[in-house]
């Protein structure tokens, strides 16, 4: 059996370079582009889309987790990863594979430091998290000075950038706040580069920022969502790289009184048509999505859920629709599109994305 044969994530490269191409339209020639792949890369596959960004011609890569990290090493993506949520306990690992970690405090750092002496190395490029208002992880203005003061006795390491994390860059009634964190990064890279005695790399925009305030790109931006094709912009349309399709397994004829699924929440009336796909809740299609709360696409027709979604399937009433067992049917993509989706059950692409499990198969159509 074919992966195509089954259910399958496709990702579009060429819509993953039309959108990486706007993004860079964006920035000046000298800014870096980051491209976030954590959290298997939204969903889309870390590997396929790490190796997609490296023969696009990212500067970076960045993961959340050090055990993201190693996955791409030990597939052979040589670009520098950024390391966001380190911990403590994968330090010789990171070392050993060369990836690089954010530290938000001083605990952080002692700890790598402390392994850095064991193997005698010099100079190793971390980044450090300055809290800007997200107060999450980072370091407050007031730690700033005793964190100069170590790195400056610290040839362990060498800061390769100070970055910063907008909360609601995607929202203009809140423009004054997203600008008065842009504000304190610049006062606060400025004063720990006078301390350090050189000036790091510096990047506080997201994807939202990159649009909304690209004044504002400093040397890198870190581009997130926006590659995957949602933009922070109204009416701008970005190429969805992702579309989730699977193939009718079955097509059954139901009667009145006859129900659907668990629950029996699925009514059928008379020359009531149902096919069942192979994707349920394990897959990322929440249930909140069943009971008709929305429709896919089937041969041009969308064709809405009836019944609970399963874990491993659910069913749509194809009533007056074309269609046969085998046939291709898209859950999201170009339509319905993820938006959509997420509009539906109030929430963010993010959620829905990065919902679809490694036991999806993910192919790059060229």
């Amino acid at each position: 059996m074919r992966p195509d044969d089954f259910s399958r994530l496709e990702l579009d490269l060429k819509a993953t370079v039309e959108n990486y191409r706007y993004f860079r339209s964006l920035l000046e020639p000298s800014t870096k582009l980051l491209v976030l792949v954590k959290a298997n890369a939204y969903g889309h596959g870390a590997v396929e889309f790490g190796a997609m960004m490296q023969r696009a011609g990212a500067d970076y890569l960045a993961v959340a987790y050090p055990v993201e990290g190693l996955e791409l090493r030990r597939n052979g993506i040589s670009l520098p990863v950024m390391v966001l949520t380190a911990g403590t306990d994968f330090f010789p690992e990171i070392i050993e594979t060369r990836l690089e970690p954010s530290i938000p405090n001083l605990y952080t750092l002692k700890a790598f430091v402390a392994h850095l002496k064991e193997k005698g190395l010099t100079d190793y490029p971390v980044h450090i998290k300055l809290d800007t208002g997200m107060h999450r992880l980072g370091f407050m203005t007031g730690e700033l000075e005793e964190l100069a003061d170590y790195l400056r006795h610290t040839p362990q390491v060498r800061v390769k950038s100070m970055f910063s994390h907008l909360c609601v860059a995607e929202d203009p009634s809140q423009d004054a706040f997203t600008l008065g964190q842009i504000d304190l990064f610049q006062r606060n890279t400025q004063a720990l580069a006078n301390n350090l005695g050189y000036m790091p790399m510096r990047h506080i925009l997201n994807s939202a920022g990159i649009e909304r305030f690209p004044q504002f790109q400093f040397d890198m931006v870190r581009l997130g969502i926006g590659i995957y094709g949602v933009s922070a912009l109204p009416g701008k349309e970005l190429a969805p790289v992702a579309s989730l399709k699977c193939k009718i397994l079955q097509i059954k004829r139901l009667g009145p009184g006859d129900t659907v699924g668990y629950g029996r929440w699925g009514e059928a009336r008379e020359g009531t048509v149902i096919a069942t796909i192979p994707v349920g809740y394990a897959d990322g299609i929440d249930r909140h999505l069943g009971r008709g709360a929305c429709s896919f696409s089937l041969n041009g027709h969308r064709v809405p859920t009836i019944g609970n979604i399963c874990m491993d399937m659910c069913m749509l009433d194809v009533t007056g629709v074309p269609a046969q067992v085998g046939d291709t049917v898209t859950v999201f993509g170009k339509d319905p599109t993820v938006v959509e989706l997420a509009q539906i059950l109030d929430t963010i692409p993010y959620e829905i994305l990065s919902s679809v499990p490694r036991r999806i198969e993910r192919i790059v159509v060229r």
